[in-house]
């Protein structure tokens, strides 16, 4: 071998740190994409009240969700209504008319509105809670009293029997109980700071591991690769989440209505992940496609700006003689 054939080995060696810790960037950037995304979806989507309340919105039309509340409402009035008149629970045919004008209930605007502000009232109730350190971890519960006064109100109007006589007390559901609230308060303090810190991690690595590899359309694919795995696991955990989550679930829930909600929550998160997949994929297709084809075009225009004829120069003027 000659010395011109060794002559680029030293010129090579220097970077195989920088290339190591290139690759060691990237695959950080890469690992803390789907953590990052993931900690954003949570500390800004779950508790922002005003997107919460509009994510929930839509699933006062959802039939599971809407059979659930009615369900849920029916019972409790006829075991309000057996309280209160010292009979155990009223007949069948009362009972057929409550658990009708609880279903027809759900069905109007003031079931959508109350839906509206139960839900608003749950995620200020559950959000004081968390963002309050200086008092001790109490149980959150919301007061359902409107939302059954307006059943009641509803009854009366159809002129059910024992409807004027059903008591609306104070129904405070439970949220959260005590030692739930102290061990999510701790997570929310360390997601709310994970939310802000990981994305930008991400971002850094992600820029020094590019500017510090040799070949950065290497990087760039490698890291649209990265970045569409981490898509993918999200997309798997969403799913994996979603089974877990309902087969946790007590028998007294309704699981499709459950299932609904939780649908609901992810949305954002599942769209996010796709778009982190594609985007992946895209990224690394069109750098692949770049370095493979991009030097053979630049030599074909190369070749054929090189082939084209040179112009002829421009004939010389006759002199006239003399």
């Amino acid at each position: 071998m000659s010395e011109r054939d060794r002559a680029p080995l030293p010129e090579r060696a220097p970077f195989r740190p920088r290339n190591a810790l290139s690759a060691v960037l990237l695959a950080l950037a890469c690992l803390l994409v789907p953590f990052a995304t993931l900690a954003s979806w949570a500390a800004h989507g779950l508790t922002d009240t005003g997107r919460y309340v509009r994510t929930m919105a839509p699933l006062a039309a959802d039939p599971d969700v809407r059979r659930a509340v009615a369900d849920a409402l029916g019972d409790g009035v006829m075991r309000e209504a057996g309280q209160e008149l010292g009979t155990g629970p009223p007949p069948g045919t009362v009972g057929h008319f409550v658990h009708d004008a609880a279903r027809s209930f759900t069905r109007t605007e003031a079931f959508r509105t109350g839906w509206d502000a139960a839900n608003r009232a749950v995620h200020d109730a559950v959000l004081r809670a968390l963002r309050d350190d200086g008092t001790r971890a109490l149980a959150v519960t919301v007061d359902l009293a409107p939302i059954v006064t307006r059943v009641k109100h509803r009854l009366t109007a159809d002129h059910v029997s024992f409807a004027h006589r059903i008591p609306v007390p104070d129904t405070r559901v439970p949220v959260l109980p005590a030692d739930d609230v102290d061990r999510l308060r701790k997570g929310y303090h360390a997601l709310d700071t994970a939310a802000f810190w990981l994305p930008l991690a991400a971002a850094v690595c992600a820029v020094a591991g590019t500017a510090l590899a040799v070949c950065r359309r290497r990087a760039v694919t490698a890291l649209g690769l990265g970045t569409a795995l981490g898509g993918g696991l999200l997309v798997l955990a969403v799913a994996i989440g979603r089974r877990l989550t309902l087969a946790d679930l007590p028998d007294t829930l309704d699981r499709p209505a459950a299932g609904a909600v939780y649908d609901a929550l992810t949305a954002t998160l599942s769209a996010v992940s796709w778009l982190l997949l594609a985007f992946g994929l895209t990224v690394a297709l069109g750098s692949w496609l770049t370095g493979r084809y991009g030097p053979r075009l630049a030599a074909r225009r190369r070749a054929r700006a090189s082939a084209a004829p040179a112009a002829a120069p421009a004939p010389e003027p006759t002199r006239a003689r003399s």
